[in-house]
């Protein structure tokens, strides 16, 4: 069992920064692939970036060139540096892991309890 832990959010200016940070548990964090999907009210939920175990990015359409995901192996913590922020942003965040399930080529997705995100206008 994998437990992901949001920080960061709140209420950002049109035009402004957030940082988002998740925590997650386990002892193998860097063979996660990590990312940060998003749901506005009465809209589905968004992909927002990925950041493999390998190293890979990719990021949503709406956010390319204004997010950033990162990780630190180190504290077992990913990511997402929101800039040049639009009203559009204002969602819940969820940071999301999937984790490789030893022995199999599968693995199980984690997702945590979400953050707010607010961009003021």
């Amino acid at each position: 069992q994998v437990q992901l832990v949001e920080s960061g959010g709140g209420l950002g200016d049109l035009g402004g920064s957030l940082r988002l940070s998740c925590e997650a548990s386990g002892s193998i964090f860097s063979s996660y692939d990590m990312g940060w999907y998003r749901q506005a009210p009465g809209k589905q939920r968004e992909f927002v970036a990925i950041l493999t175990s390998g190293g890979r990015t990719n990021y949503g359409d709406s956010v390319k060139g204004r997010f950033t995901i990162s990780r630190d192996n180190g504290k077992n913590t990913v990511y997402l540096q929101m800039n040049s922020l639009k009203p559009e942003d204002t969602a819940v965040y969820y940071c999301n892991a999937d984790v490789p399930i030893s022995g199999s080529l599968f693995k199980h997705t984690y997702w945590g309890q979400g953050t707010q995100v607010t961009v003021s206008s």
